[in-house]
């Protein structure tokens, strides 16, 4: 680094033509701007300029030198140009990853409008349930439902995951609502995978259910397609059968039993300049979702 600063310093004595007029234009004194050039000959083995006191020229050597010197100086200033217009304007590819479930129904359909606003940037989303590791695997940006969202990682809380417990209409007008948690026993309770109870809170404290049914499924869409079928009672996400709710074609009961689940959170990598094309993909996501989320909307 102190030879490229140095070379840097090269260069400009020879475009300035003398070591005075280079030291005042990089606002060094002529004894610094002097020294710089001498270490910079005694690195390279090589006299770069020819000295008197009256005029100054570049040695053979120095010319050669110099050409490659301007050549990095060129590249420099196209690095801080283009450091710049990333900076001001968000461009490039944007790596996200995101859940199947969220990443399917929110965030691939906010995606057009994204990139119609930002037409510089590009997206590569892989659509996961696992926690990827966003510094080994060159992620930007994941969207998380998580208690806790990761070490070392910088987080955005974006909103609040509600369960919900819910059937059709016609389902509770053939079997009833339930008013308590201890009443779900009678109903058909359709269940995600090696989730056997159902965990609620009341007055009295903590409330578990043994949730027992006809069907498992091991995805909370498809557990969603079979309540909305009439068949059976499901504890899910709202941001999954928020639409169905909002419709009517769901009911959600026992609401003040249902505890607070997780949270929806954008992590990325701690940095002191934060990508423009992270910073305004998190920006429209809150947008977009707003407060409270609109899948929470009645």
């Amino acid at each position: 680094m102190e030879d490229l600063e140095r070379m840097a310093i090269f260069a400009r004595v020879v475009e300035a033509k003398s070591f005075s007029a280079a030291a005042r234009r990089l606002g060094m004194s002529k004894s610094l701007v002097s020294k710089h050039v001498t270490r910079l000959e005694q690195s390279l083995g090589a006299r770069l300029l020819n000295r008197t006191t009256r005029t100054m020229s570049l040695t053979e050597i120095g010319a050669i030198v110099y050409a490659h010197c301007a050549r990095i100086l060129e590249e420099m200033d196209e690095a801080r140009l283009a450091a710049s217009r990333m900076h001001g304007e968000p461009r490039g590819v944007l790596r996200v990853s995101a859940s199947v479930a969220f990443g399917t129904l929110h965030v691939a359909p906010a995606l057009p409008d994204f990139l119609a606003r930002y037409p510089g940037v590009s997206i590569d989303m892989t659509i996961t349930d696992r926690f990827v590791d966003l510094a080994d695997e060159g992620y930007d940006v994941a969207l998380r439902i998580a208690n806790d969202p990761g070490q070392a990682l910088v987080a955005r809380r974006l909103g609040a995951v509600k369960r919900n417990v819910c059937a059709t209409p016609d389902y509770f007008e053939r079997h009833g609502i339930p008013r308590t948690p201890g009443e779900l026993v009678a109903h058909n309770c359709l269940t995600y995978t090696h989730l056997d109870q159902w965990h609620f809170r009341g007055p009295e404290g903590e409330i578990s259910v043994p949730a027992t049914g006809n069907l498992k499924l091991n995805d909370d869409e498809a557990l969603s397609q079979a309540v909305l079928g009439g068949l059976g009672v499901a504890l899910l996400p709202t941001f999954i059968i928020g639409q169905a709710l909002q419709a009517g074609q769901l009911r959600s009961v026992l609401a003040e039993y249902v505890p607070p689940d997780r949270d929806i959170y954008a992590v990325y990598l701690p940095n002191r300049h934060l990508s423009p094309k992270v910073r305004v993909f998190i920006d429209y996501l809150l947008e977009r979702f707003g407060s409270p989320p609109y899948w929470e909307r009645r």
